[in-house]
C-alpha cells in the first residue's frame, strides 16, 4: 500500500496531518514578519497571524459582532417573520 503525504498542498490550499506538536502550533500562531494568514498547523486552510495587527481587528470585529447578537441584535422576531411582496417588471 502506498503511503499518502501528510503534508502538502491541493489546488493551491496547504494541508498538514501530522502530529501537532505544542511548539509547532504556539510557532504558527505567532510568526512574526509574515502577512495576517499564516498555513494551519494542523488541518486544512489558514489561520490568522496574531503577531500581526490585522488579525487582532479581525477578532475584535468578530467579538463585536458576536456580542451584538447575543444582546438581541436591534430586531424583533415579529419584523424578521413579516412577508414581503417582490415585484418583477418584465
Amino acid at each position: 500500500m502506498v503511503d499518502k503525504p501528510s503534508r502538502g498542498e491541493l489546488f493551491g490550499v496547504p494541508y498538514n496531518f501530522e502530529r501537532p506538536e505544542l511548539s509547532r502550533m504556539l510557532s504558527s500562531y505567532w510568526q512574526p514578519g509574515e502577512g495576517m494568514l499564516v498555513e494551519k498547523p494542523f488541518g486544512i486552510g489558514y489561520t490568522l497571524n496574531l503577531a500581526n495587527w490585522r488579525s487582532w481587528v479581525v477578532v475584535a470585529v468578530t467579538g463585536a459582532l458576536l456580542w451584538h447578537q447575543q444582546q438581541g441584535g436591534g430586531e424583533d422576531d415579529a419584523e424578521r417573520d413579516e412577508a414581503v411582496e417582490v415585484v418583477v417588471d418584465d
